[in-house]
């Protein structure tokens, strides 16, 4: 029997036997795994699973208690690959094991750390000293005349996080490709707990630097549904205008940097100059060039709204530099038919955001879980053929998009402040989805008693996305690597927690 228990959402105790058919059911009615949390109950364990369905918007959990000294639940990964993904995550944070798990080695903790240590637990306790490698760790060996490999980092030039990709290659074809990440856990979740919904807030816009208001709309819209928070809808557009803003400096920068990644560097240092410009109006609007300090639980709050003739003249300009890239014939070549990824393949590794609308797949957070109010428009992508050429297309016309949402809804709000009260309820667990520019991202809490959080749980989209790089990347040159990793674009921060 499913109780409701939040905005759109209902929850189900059930044993591990009866989890395979539910989930199979939920997923039969067009559902999708959004994400899957191990908990320490303290007397027990307890498996969450989140499951989101779009038109109209259902959210269904299944609460799966568990024996602490024996906590195993029946895999899922013949369904659905992302969970799959979720349950070697939980089983190497909470030691929930998925029986059956067609790929049950490590996914977060590195082959030095010490075995039988789960530091999501409650009583983890420090970390103990790390021991001999139990490994190496099993690349798929590819062999045959010719083939060689190329290993790529963890450590990389510049600002992005650690990722090791090993290319196994005939002459500059890549026949395999695996991506090995986790290399920084930062114990970003265990982190949440203890702290006031307000002192997570830091945190939530922390988690992946430039996903800030992402990331702290989800968490403050899931806050919002444990306390039973009314949110007035001058509050929820505001928010709305921060989090085109965020998609837009992206886009812009991403746009420029693909240009860039194709020896076009005249358009990629104009696309740079663009991205200033919105910097700058992010710190008129905010304070803060990233656009942090105007989200917190019940409210929203700005300096001031976005110029919309400032925003259009961004329009122009990044038109124009998309035009002058795709009249080059050597930009345009570059681009055509460069790592395509199937719409069944990015259907079945549940892939999300831009890289899922490039391949024909309508899945998008702002109609499928709308937090605004009123009816919103979903964009039709002309080109989606999953490919970098797609990719950049998608961008593109969601940079025109959102200018126009900009104007819209700071047309609808007249005012730079809005304020809601809240309940202060707490005792409850709360879900927040957000469209973030990388895609969908999903936040649950739950909140303990005395108000502080007793768990938060994150999906970010990068999460979903980085097993369809390896797969679209088949059969290209490996010249070709970084002009595909920068169309996908993926974060290590948001999938390495």
């Amino acid at each position: 029997m499913s109780t409701p228990v939040g905005e759109r959402r209902t929850a189900r105790t059930i044993t591990p036997e009866e989890l395979p058919g539910l989930a199979e059911a939920l997923l039969g009615q067009g559902f999708r795994v959004a994400l899957v949390a191990g908990h320490d109950d303290t007397d027990r364990l307890r498996a969450v699973y989140l499951f989101t369905a779009p038109r109209p918007d259902r959210r269904v959990e299944l609460h799966v208690p568990l024996d602490r000294d024996h906590p195993h639940v029946p895999s899922l990964a013949g369904l659905s690959f992302a969970a799959g993904r979720f349950e070697r995550e939980m089983r190497d944070l909470f030691g929930i094991v998925a029986d059956d798990h067609p790929l049950p080695r490590r996914l977060v903790r590195h082959f030095h750390w010490p075995a039988g240590w789960y530091p999501m637990l409650a009583d983890a306790g420090d970390p103990p000293g790390f021991g001999d490698v139990d490994g190496p760790y099993p690349f798929r060996t590819v062999e045959g005349p010719g083939v060689f490999e190329i290993p790529v980092g963890p450590v990389h030039a510049g600002m992005i996080g650690p990722g090791h990709f090993r290319f196994s290659v005939v002459g500059e074809t890549i026949l395999n490709l695996k991506a090995r990440l986790w290399f920084v856990h930062r114990g970003l979740e265990k982190l949440f707990h203890g702290r006031t919904p307000e002192r997570g807030v830091e945190l939530a816009e922390r988690i992946s630097g430039d996903t800030s208001v992402g990331h702290t709309l989800a968490f403050c819209l899931a806050v919002e549904d444990a306390r039973g928070d009314a949110v007035s809808a001058a509050t929820q557009r505001i928010r709305g205008v921060l989090l085109e803003l965020e998609r837009l400096y992206n886009h812009v920068t991403d746009l420029g940097a693909l240009c860039n990644d194709v020896g076009h560097g005249i358009l990629n240092v104009h696309a740079q100059r663009v991205r200033e410009r919105l910097l700058r109006i992010n710190d008129e609007v905010t304070g803060h060039r990233l656009l942090r300090g105007a989200i917190r639980p019940g409210g929203a709050r700005v300096r001031a709204l976005p110029d919309p003739t400032a925003l259009a003249a961004v329009g122009a300009d990044m038109a124009e530099i998309a035009t002058l890239a795709l009249d080059h014939s050597v930009v345009r070549d570059r681009f055509t038919g460069t790592a395509p990824l199937t719409r069944e393949q990015a259907a079945d590794l549940g892939t999300l955001g831009y890289v899922a609308r490039a391949c024909g797949l309508t899945v998008d957070a702002r109609h499928d879980h709308p937090f605004l109010p009123g009816e919103s428009n979903r964009v039709e992508h002309a080109h989606t053929d999953g490919d970098v050429l797609s990719r950049f297309l998608v961008r593109a016309e969601e940079i025109t998009t959102s200018i126009a949402m900009i104007a819209a809804l700071a047309d609808a709000i007249g005012g730079p402040t809005a304020e809601s009260a809240s309940s202060g309820g707490a005792g409850r667990s709360g879900v927040g989805i957000v469209e973030g520019w990388r895609g969908t991202i999903v936040h649950r809490v739950e909140i303990a008693a005395d108000g502080t959080l007793s768990r938060v749980k994150v999906a970010d989209p990068s999460f979903f996305n980085w097993p369809a790089l390896p797969v679209a990347l088949a059969d290209t040159i490996v010249p070709d690597f970084p002009l595909v990793n920068k169309s996908f674009n993926l974060s290590y921060a948001g999938n390495d927690l």
